[in-house]
């Protein structure tokens, strides 16, 4: 098998969805006032702090952007052999506020459970929402993303790789396929 990779979003358009996703979560919530955004390590945390901006542009408020790491609410621990665990850091309580949920990719639904415990733990907040800058489907768990940046229908056997500008340098999206050889 080898690889072979498929640009399906190039920073424009990722730049264009982040923007989208803003302007969505602002419509809904009439405003930005007592939103909390909180990112999934690892390219969720600059996803959310993309969207913060673009609220905070669009709004003229800042909103607090936390970062969550899930490494010890996996349900897989047992299958790993190591789990790097990230900084957890929400720089307000979340109890009774409405807190949207960052991750880059939303598959099986599993790392959204997971991240579901973990913000628990930090407090009870009013409502959570999930954006997803790629939904791939091949959900395990019921789990649906409220803001998408792009539905994208994969294979299983394909990996949609996200590139996060603060990480890797630009922001973009790739399939991975594999192929016979």
């Amino acid at each position: 098998m080898t690889a072979v990779d498929a640009t399906v979003m190039d920073a424009s358009d990722v730049r264009r969805a982040i923007h989208r996703i803003a302007h969505e979560i602002i419509e809904r919530h009439h405003g930005a006032s007592d939103i909390v955004i909180v990112g999934i390590h690892t390219r969720g945390v600059p996803l959310a702090a993309a969207i913060a901006e673009a609220i905070s542009e669009f709004e003229g408020t800042d909103v607090p952007v936390g970062e969550l790491d899930i490494g010890l609410y996996r349900d897989d621990l047992s299958r790993r052999t190591a789990t790097t665990l990230a900084r957890t850091a929400v720089p307000v309580d979340i109890s009774d506020r409405p807190v949207v949920l960052v991750d880059d990719v939303l598959y099986t639904g599993r790392t959204i459970r997971a991240a579901l415990d973990a913000l628990s733990d930090l407090g009870r907040a009013s409502l959570i929402q999930l954006a997803v800058l790629v939904d791939r489907g091949h959900r395990q768990l019921p789990i649906r993303p409220d803001y998408v940046g792009k539905n994208l229908p994969t294979a299983e056997s394909e990996r949609v790789v996200v590139e996060a500008e603060p990480i890797d340098g630009t922001w973009g999206v790739t399939i991975e396929r594999g192929s016979s050889a």
